[in-house]
Order: structure tokens, then sequence, then C-alpha cells
């Protein structure tokens, strides 16, 4: 079995990107949302029809983001002045403007499974002596940070707090773009609510992103919080050790697959980040050591179990709830 840098290497083949096939995932999903939400707009549509267009369309939202994310990480049309403007729209108008998202992310790559209580770019983990020796309200936080409402309720804690209004308080000049996104956000529900009327804001407006960003953040969460998952102080912590151990491979209907750009195949993807979304089951067909990951799924019993990890037992390097904490 292959590890370190010869594994890494074998994975550089599948980053060759199809520059036509970029394009037209980009464009498809653009005009699925586009679809989607224009249905939803319509009062003479049936109430059920709409819905479920509002719900298709936060599917959508999760697929474009995961375009957006691969944009990001120089996968996909690199080198594109016409990309890159259509990206920066994307990513003010999904709340995941660029200078606080690549930043925030591209640390995530560099430090996933690394223990931390800062959680930037990521939901904070410690070990359970760690915690012992936070005072009361510091163990609060951390705990509200790996909430499940927290992780249910992203649109709010992760997208609106964290991304926009933290990083604009923190530093305004930095993340102007966080400002505009937040702005462009609320002034377009406010008129659609006040314009169209409070229905039409809940079905065309509040829905797709709530649906979307829980969706999302739920992903995020449970690929790296998984009964298995495996986490490092930062001088034993490795990169390929990170993707495979410690990073999940999320099994889902090939339909929900294709709607989430391919974002079940999480640790291929954290093996090498530059491999296109479209080529990600490619690639972890073709290289074995990638077929042993652990699986996660949509199976509330399952996800109520990666829910319930809170810390690391570096004693029995595991992961354990607070149940087992004494």
């Amino acid at each position: 079995m292959r590890t370190g840098k010869e594994l890494i290497l074998s994975s550089r083949k599948y980053t060759t990107e199809n520059r036509t096939r970029s394009w037209v995932e980009t464009i498809i999903t653009l005009l699925g949302i586009i679809l989607f939400l224009s249905i939803t707009f319509i009062d003479s549509v049936p109430m059920v029809l709409r819905l479920a267009s509002s719900f298709i369309a936060s599917l959508f939202y999760v697929r474009i983001f995961v375009v957006y994310h691969d944009f990001q990480h120089h996968a996909i049309l690199k080198n594109s002045l016409v990309a890159k403007i259509i990206m920066k729209a994307i990513g003010i108008y999904i709340l995941a403007p660029q200078n606080v998202w690549k930043r925030s992310h591209d640390h995530h790559h560099n430090h996933n499974s690394k223990l931390s209580a800062n959680g930037i770019g990521s939901y904070p983990t410690i070990a359970k002596n760690c915690y012992l020796k936070l005072s009361k309200n510091e163990q609060r936080v951390y705990l509200l940070n790996r909430h499940p409402l927290t992780v249910l309720f992203g649109h709010i804690t992760l997208f609106i707090y964290w991304l926009n209004v933290k990083s604009f308080i923190q530093s305004p000049k930095k993340h102007l773009d966080s400002l505009l996104a937040l702005c462009i956000h609320f002034i377009s529900a406010i008129c659609i609510w006040y314009f169209i009327g409070f229905a039409t804001f809940i079905i065309s407006w509040f829905l797709p992103f709530f649906i979307a960003f829980a969706i999302g953040s739920y992903l995020f969460y449970s690929q790296h919080n998984f009964p298995g998952a495996h986490f490092s102080e930062n001088p034993d912590w490795k990169y390929d050790h990170a993707a495979l151990k410690s990073t999940s491979f999320m099994t889902m209907h090939p339909i929900l697959q294709w709607l989430t750009g391919n974002i079940g195949y999480h640790h291929v993807h954290h093996l090498n980040s530059r491999i296109p979304f479209y080529r990600l089951a490619e690639a972890m067909e073709g290289i074995p050591e990638l077929q042993y990951a652990t699986t996660t799924t949509w199976n509330p019993i399952e996800m109520r179990k990666c829910f319930q990890l809170k810390l690391w037992d570096t004693e029995n390097k595991v992961m354990i709830p607070l149940s087992k904490l004494k």
C-alpha cells in the first residue's frame, strides 16, 4: 500500500481538467437554479410543486457551492477571467465570499484532523484532557460549536455569522466582500418579503438557503467527525493519513451524489484538491488505497452517532461522547 508522497503523486493524473466539461457542469448547475427558483415565484403553480422546486433548488445550491469550491482550489476553469467574475458573484450570493472562504478552507486542508480549539475552516476538536482544563464557560462554547443545532442552522451560524459578520468585524478593509454579501442577502430577502409576500419569501428565499446550508454544514461535519476518525497532535500529523483515516467517503444515491457535486468522495478530494469534482469517482476507482475509506451515510442512526462524538481520547485513539468522559 502506497503512502505519503508516492500516493499523492499517483493521484496527479486525475487532476487534468476537461475545460468544456467544467463549463457545461457550471452552466447546467446555474440553469438548474434559475429553473427551479423561477417555479417557486409562480403563484399559479400548486403549492406542493413550489415546495418541491424549493427543495430541488436547495440541492442545486449545494452543487454550485461545490463548483465554486473547486474553482477556488484551482481544480477547474483556472486562468479564465470570465470564470473568475462569475465565481466571485457566486461566492457573494452563497455567502462564501472569496477572501474569507479561500483562506479558511485552505487552512482546513492543511490542518485537517489536527486537534485544535480555534475551528478555523472546520469544527473545533480537542482532546479530553484539554477539555477538562477549560473553564465551564469555555466548555459550553466548545460544545455549542459542535452542537447539532449549530450544524442544522448553518445558514446563520456558519455562513451569516462566521464567514461574514465575524470576518468583517475582525478586519473590515480585508473583508468588504463579506459586507457586500450580507447586504445583498438581506436586502434581497426584505424586498421579496415586502413586494411579493411572506409565503414567497419562505419558499423562494429562506428555504433554499436554509436547507442547502444545513445539508452542506452536516456534510462537512460528518465527513470529519465520524466513528473511526483519527485526530493527531501537530508533530504526528501526516497529510495523506489525514485524508485516508480522518476523512470519510459518504455513500449516497447517484442522483444525490450528482446534485451534491460528488462531495461524498471527500477523502479523495483531501488527498488531492486539484482533482475536478467530476473525476473524484474515477480517481477512487483507479487508486486502490482510496477504496478502504470509512463510509458515512444519511442514515439517521449514523447521523446521531456522528453528533454524539465530542472529544478525542488520546489514550485509546478514538472519538468519544461526553458520556464516556469520566
